[in-house]
C-alpha cells in the first residue's frame, strides 16, 4: 500500500520527436521518465497505488488520450493524467477534465511549464497514497483490536508487535499459557501479511500420535511404509505461499525436531520414501506453553531448534495480569455469543463484574469464553451458585486496597459506557449517580469518551 520513494512520469505520444524531446527535458529537470509509443504499452506498465503521473497527447491512433484517461482511472480513480492538446482540442480537453483528468496543457508550451504541472500532480499523488496507507493501517489496527481485545499496556504492545512483524516474513515463537490465544496471534500474523492469500495450516503437535506426525508434516510417496497406498502431500507442502502454525511444539518427538530444524534452515523437505528435495516458501510460527530453554537444558527439547525458533518471540499476557481488560473482553465474547445463540445479553451487575475481575482464570480467554457463552444462555449467575466450583478466586491481588477499588471503579464505568455506546445519560442512570458525579469520576480516573451529541470528557 505504500508508494516507492521515487516517482515515475509515464509519457505517451505517437510523435517520436516530440516524445523524445519532452522526455529529455523532464529528465534534465530530475524526473524519471518512462516513454511509450502507444497507450496499450503505458497501461500495461501502471498499477493501482503506483507512485506516478501520466502525460498523454489527446490525438493518437488506435487509443486516443480520452480512452487512455478512462482506462487509467479504471485502474486507479485517483491516477493523475495530464493531457497535451492542440488549439482545436481545447473543448475536448475541458470535457476530459470533467471526466477526471488532472490538467491539460495547450501546444505550444515550454517544458518548464509541463514540469510545474507534473510536480503539483506528483505531490497530490503522494498525499493520496500516504492517506491510503494510513487508512489501511488504521483499518488493520481496528480489526486487530477486535481479535485481541484490551486496553492494558501488555495487550497494546502485543498488537503493535504483530503489526510490526506481520510483513517481515521472519519466523516467530509465541509464548502463552493454555487458552491465552496463541492461535489467534498466529492467524493475525498470517492475515495481516502478504501471505494472507496462501494457506494458514495449524498443527497441534500434542494431538497427533508420534508414529504419524512425520507423515502429516512431510507427506509420503506411495509405498513409503505399510498402508501408504498413494502419495500424500504433507502439511508443510500444503502451506506453500502461506503460514505453518506448530502449536504445542514442546510435544514434538526429539527425532522429528531434527528434521523440522533442517526444514526451517534449508526451506526444503523430502517426502517419506523420496530423495527429491521440495523447496518451501512458507513462514514458520511455533507456539508453546512451556519454557523451551529449561526443556532444552533438561534434554527434553533440542537446543539448536530452540535457538533457531527463539529469534523473535511474542509473549501473550495471561488474563490475571491484565484484569482491567476482563470485563471489556467478557462483553466482546458475550456479543459473539449473542450472535451465535440469538439471545440477548443479560444484565451484568457489579457483584458479577467483581467476580470476573478477581477470579484467577487458569484457562485464560478460552475459559472466559465458556463463561460468556453460559452467561448469554442464562446458565451462569456467578461462581458461588455453581454446582461445580471453579478454581478458587483470588482473595487478594497486587497493589493496595485503594488501587484495587480504583481499578474496579474504572472498569465498571468503562463497561457501562461501552454498553451504552458512550452515551452519558443512560450510563449515569444505570450507575445511579448524578451526571456531574459521573463526569467527576471519569476525570479522576482518566476515562475519555465522546458522545454522539459531541460531548466529550478527557481525563
Amino acid at each position: 500500500m505504500t508508494q516507492s520513494g521515487t516517482p515515475t512520469v509515464h509519457l505517451v505520444d505517437d510523435d517520436d520527436d516530440l516524445r523524445d524531446a519532452l522526455a529529455q527535458g523532464l529528465e534534465l529537470e530530475g524526473l524519471p521518465v518512462a516513454v511509450h509509443d502507444t497507450a496499450e504499452s503505458l497501461l500495461s506498465a501502471i498499477a493501482h497505488d503506483a507512485y506516478c503521473v501520466i502525460v498523454s497527447d489527446i490525438r493518437m491512433p488506435d487509443v486516443d488520450g480520452l480512452e487512455l484517461l478512462k482506462a487509467a482511472l479504471a485502474i486507479d480513480p485517483t491516477m493523475p493524467v495530464i493531457l497535451i492538446t492542440g488549439h482545436g482540442d481545447v473543448q475536448m480537453a475541458v470535457d476530459a477534465m470533467r471526466a477526471g483528468a488532472y490538467d491539460f496543457i495547450e501546444k505550444p508550451f515550454q517544458v518548464s511549464r509541463l514540469y510545474t504541472v507534473i510536480e503539483r500532480a506528483l505531490e497530490k499523488r503522494r498525499l493520496v497514497l500516504e492517506n491510503r496507507t494510513l487508512r489501511s493501517e488504521l483499518n488493520e489496527r481496528d480489526e486487530l483490536s477486535e481479535r485481541l481485545v484490551g486496553r492494558t499496556p501488555g495487550i497494546k504492545r502485543l498488537r503493535e508487535q504483530i503489526v510490526m512483524l506481520a510483513d517481515t516474513d521472519v519466523d516467530v515463537l509465541i509464548l502463552g499459557e493454555t487458552g491465552a490465544g496463541k492461535e489467534v496471534v498466529a492467524r493475525a500474523l498470517h492475515d495481516f501479511s502478504t501471505r494472507s492469500k496462501g494457506h494458514f495450516v495449524a498443527i497441534n503437535c500434542a494431538a497427533l500420535p508420534s508414529d504419524i506426525i512425520e507423515a502429516e508434516l512431510f507427506g509420503h510417496e506411495a509405498g513409503a511404509f505399510t498402508g501408504a497406498q498413494k502419495q500424500r502431500i504433507g502439511k508443510l507442502e500444503h502451506a506453500q505461499g502461506g503460514t505453518i502454525f506448530l502449536d504445542e511444539i514442546e510435544s514434538m518427538p526429539l527425532d522429528l525436531q531434527a528434521k523440522l530444524l533442517r526444514a526451517i534452515e534449508t526451506r526444503t523437505i523430502e517426502r517419506l520414501g523420496s530423495n527429491k528435495p521440495i523447496p518451501l516458501d512458507i513462514r514458520f510460527v511455533a507456539a508453546t506453553k512451556s519454557d523451551l530453554g529449561q526443556a532444552s537444558n533438561q534434554g527434553n527439547f533440542r537446543a539448536d531448534l530452540y535457538f533457531r525458533l527463539n529469534v523473535v518471540t511474542l509473549s501473550i499476557p495471561p488474563l490475571r495480569s491484565r484484569r482491567e481488560d476482563i470485563p471489556l473482553l467478557f462483553f466482546h465474547l458475550a456479543r459473539q455469543a449473542r450472535a451465535r445463540f440469538r439471545r440477548e445479553i443479560p444484565h451484568l451487575d457489579a457483584a458479577l463484574e467483581l467476580q470476573l475481575m478477581t477470579y484467577e482464570w487458569p484457562g485464560n480467554v478460552r475459559e472466559l469464553r465458556n463463561y460468556a457463552d453460559r452467561f448469554v444462555l442464562g446458565m451462569w449467575h456467578g461462581f458461588s451458585g455453581e454446582s461445580e466450583e471453579p478454581a478458587t478466586a483470588s482473595s487478594a491481588s497486587e497493589g493496595s486496597l485503594a488501587d484495587l477499588l480504583e481499578s474496579y471503579e474504572r472498569t465498571v464505568i468503562e463497561a457501562e459506557l461501552a454498553r451504552n455506546n458512550g452515551a452519558m445519560k443512560p450510563t449515569y442512570e444505570a450507575l445511579q449517580i448524578s451526571r456531574k458525579g459521573l463526569y467527576d469520576k471519569m476525570k479522576r480516573l482518566g476515562i475519555s469518551v465522546t458522545e454522539g451529541s459531541g460531548e466529550s470528557v478527557h481525563g
